[in-house]
């Protein structure tokens, strides 16, 4: 099984905190930045052998520094997707095709956002997304208000998890209930990816164009990720809070 972690971004709502920085390379705490705790997350998951990094050509040198430093159980390897700025990005979908292509996978795949993090680990998510193969899952989080969840992708699951719809960025959420940037692709839907991907019409950018997409050809799954804490640093305030929250003595 191989995770890939999307890094390619350039965060320009960031800016000037993110110039020169990557978000998913911003301090959390003084010991450990967004993607720490996310590779941390990881090498709790059995049947990972291999982490692939996919970052843009902008900031390849520093991710490159940053796995020099860290020691993992399986490989960790960090993808250059060529671009170099905002305009020429690939995009979500694009950087996920790019990966496979690029590695040639087979075989399930993890997708995790780079500035995406759960103060509760993917046991439980996990542990639902294999219940559920061959169909694909994703994690969502109840934020608990429907006027914040204006701002996500708004999912709706039957009593069996299966979802049901899914809005971007609804100007009338149905519910509170938000997609993460967690994702489990079992083998079997790759297949699908590439279809997706071979479609001149399709969008590459954010990831539910593609689970909208999937849920017309297959199913897709959705597990709530149930208490705790989930952030997606997308703006200074949500980064601010990240900071406070764990570094509370």
């Amino acid at each position: 099984m191989k995770a890939i972690i999307l890094a390619a971004g350039y965060a320009t709502r960031l800016y000037p905190l993110t110039l020169n920085i990557p978000k998913p390379l911003l301090h959390v705490t003084p010991e450990k930045t967004v993607i720490d705790f996310i590779v941390d997350d990881l090498s709790g998951v059995r049947g990972i052998d291999e982490v692939l990094v996919v970052t843009n050509h902008k900031f390849y040198p520093d991710f490159i520094r940053w796995s020099a430093k860290r020691k993992l159980a399986c490989t960790l390897t960090v993808l250059d997707d060529g671009t170099m700025s905002n305009l020429d990005r690939l995009g979500a979908v694009g950087d996920i095709v790019y990966a496979v292509n690029k590695k040639r996978i087979d075989s399930d795949l993890i997708v995790i956002g780079g500035d995406n993090l759960f103060d509760r680990g993917f046991k439980d998510f996990f542990n639902f997304a294999f219940s559920k193969r061959p169909y694909a899952s994703l994690g969502v989080f109840d934020i608990k208000d429907k006027k914040d969840a204006a701002q996500f992708g708004v999912v709706s699951v039957d009593p069996r998890g299966r979802v049901i719809s899914f809005e971007e960025k609804p100007a009338r959420p149905r519910s509170s209930c938000v997609a993460t940037c967690l994702y489990f692709f079992p083998k079997d839907t790759l297949r699908l990816l590439h279809r997706y991907a071979a479609d001149p019409k399709t969008i590459k950018d954010a990831p539910g164009n593609y689970i909208r997409w999937l849920m017309q050809k297959s199913r897709v799954y959705g597990s709530a990720l149930g208490q705790g804490h989930w952030h997606d640093i997308g703006h200074f305030d949500s980064y601010k809070e990240v900071v406070n929250r764990y570094n509370r003595s």
